[in-house]
């Protein structure tokens, strides 16, 4: 198994009693802690072979240098399972020299981006100039895609047909649109599956077991389960759940004359090498 898609402990030993963040809106069955610890990325990736790790730069003036050296250091932790990608906003002064730095010096490998929650226009002059440099380097994109519960994070800049604007733009350039675009993705599937080198990841959708019965199923249906991926979104949930709950799929429809997910479709997803897909090598070589 292969996780592309999970965040960074906030803390690498235990979270102090006054630093604890719970998150009731992540998730519609239960809370969820945003603040772990190394222990329990590791607890929770115990069953998996590599992982992509990330966070994502919030500050709107400057360059956040030092959130990019966290992920460097929690790869270095554990270099023949992890791959880490970097994060910048487009806008700030220097977002290029510091994509340049994680890049060169600290061996990052991809760039992770959320235009909604980082407030930044995704076909601005910005961001066009550093999909011109990813594309140009190899380094593939995880964009955040859809919904959020965050009152400021524009709708508009997360919705999935703004990829198929980019990726017109940047026809070499890898992306990962995370999510599958939820609620949107009838928009995520027709994007992915007209673009080569555009893919999707389906970390949190279980627990919403309509809409992910219906994502998945509007997937077979264009022909397109072949262009997702395995992604948890860890802390919000671990990869074991997220692949026991990609083998429920269809336990909405049950007793019902509705048409499955094929379950053989469901297992390749959870065993697709992502890897080369993006670009990317294996770590240590593997």
């Amino acid at each position: 198994m292969i996780d592309i898609h999970s965040h960074v402990p906030t803390h690498r030993h235990e979270v102090p009693a006054d630093e604890l963040v719970v998150n009731e809106k992540w998730r519609p069955d239960r809370a969820v802690a945003a603040t772990t610890t190394w222990t329990d990325y590791e607890s929770a990736f115990a069953d998996v072979e590599i992982s992509v790790c990330f966070t994502i730069a919030r500050d709107r003036k400057q360059v956040d240098s030092a959130l990019n050296d966290r992920v460097a250091e929690f790869v270095a932790a554990a270099p023949a399972r992890r791959l880490g990608f970097l994060s910048v906003h487009p806008e700030v002064p220097g977002a290029l020299d510091e994509v340049e730095r994680a890049r060169l010096d600290l061996g990052l490998v991809g760039i992770k981006l959320g235009p909604n929650y980082q407030v930044f226009d995704p076909l601005g002059d910005a961001a066009l100039q550093l999909y011109a440099y990813a594309q140009t380097h190899g380094l593939p994109m995880l964009f955040h895609q859809g919904a959020s519960p965050v009152r400021e994070a524009p709708l508009r800049y997360a919705h999935p047909l703004v990829m198929d604007e980019i990726a017109i733009r940047f026809p070499e350039l890898r992306v990962v649109m995370a999510h599958m675009g939820h609620p949107w993705q009838r928009d995520t599937i027709v994007t992915i599956r007209k673009h080569p080198h555009v893919y999707a990841d389906i970390s949190a959708l279980f627990y919403r077991p309509w809409s992910f019965y219906e994502g998945l199923r509007l997937a077979t249906e264009w022909g397109a389960l072949d262009k997702l991926l395995f992604g948890s979104d860890f802390p919000i949930a671990t990869p074991a759940e997220t692949a026991a709950g990609l083998r429920s799929v269809n336990e909405p429809i049950a007793g019902t004359a509705l048409p499955a997910v094929p379950l053989d479709a469901i297992e390749a997803i959870v065993n697709r090498d992502p890897l080369p897909l993006l670009g990317l090598a294996h770590p240590g070589g593997g």
